[in-house]
């Protein structure tokens, strides 16, 4: 158990009584700058968990995290999205400690199946709407947590918590550029996996 903990709940959050002034302010300074994040980044763990247990796992190790090394960041900059890539990078290290790495992707494969689909159906934009809001969130939870962490992660930040490609490209740390190609690819994905569960519902008709 670390010397300090930081969180209890998601609700609430704990300090152990500080020993001299400098962990008092480190605390003081800590709660005003990371704890107002808790909320958004709770969020995101859900998405990338699929879990409320997992998420709150997640919370609270990032910001455990995120406490024991605060005299590593830097006053003044982007604290959220310090708090993401820790968070990020403590999501997969528990694919790799559980032998679960994130899926790997043959991106011709995905490109060629969502061609070969858009092909087959034929359907216009206003069809894939409707089409997809007949599917029930459990489909859409289910493909979108079935997708490789890194694409996952640009498409919650954009589609589900409507951050700027400038926000994801400092929480991910990649150029805007990549931000905006996850984004295309990782949505070219995402719809391909739910015309798969429409037409397994039998919302598109096999020709």
């Amino acid at each position: 158990m670390p010397v300090y903990g930081v969180y209890s709940m998601r609700t609430s959050n704990y300090f152990p009584t500080a020993a001299n002034e400098v962990e008092r302010e480190k605390q003081r300074e800590f709660s005003a700058e990371a704890l107002p994040h808790m909320d958004v980044l709770y969020n995101f763990a859900l998405r990338m968990t699929g879990n409320p247990d997992d998420a709150d796992d997640l919370l609270q190790e990032t910001y455990l995290k995120a406490f024991r090394f605060w005299d590593k960041f830097e006053k003044g900059t982007n604290c959220r999205a310090w708090l993401f890539r820790i968070m990020k990078n403590s999501y997969i290290n528990r694919y790799r400690k559980e032998s679960r790495e994130p899926d790997t992707v043959d991106y011709d494969d995905v490109e060629e199946f969502y061609n070969s689909i858009r092909d087959e159906t034929a359907e216009t934009t206003d069809m894939e709407e409707r089409l997809f809001g007949n599917l029930l969130d459990d489909d859409v939870a289910k493909a979108l947590e079935s997708l490789p962490v890194d694409f996952r992660t640009v498409l919650i930040l954009c589609d589900i918590e409507r951050f700027t490609y400038e926000e994801i490209s400092e929480f991910v740390n990649c150029p805007i550029g990549t931000v905006r190609s996850r984004l295309h690819r990782g949505r070219k994905m995402l719809r391909a996996k739910l015309w798969k569960y429409a037409r397994n519902r039998g919302y598109v008709e096999e020709e």
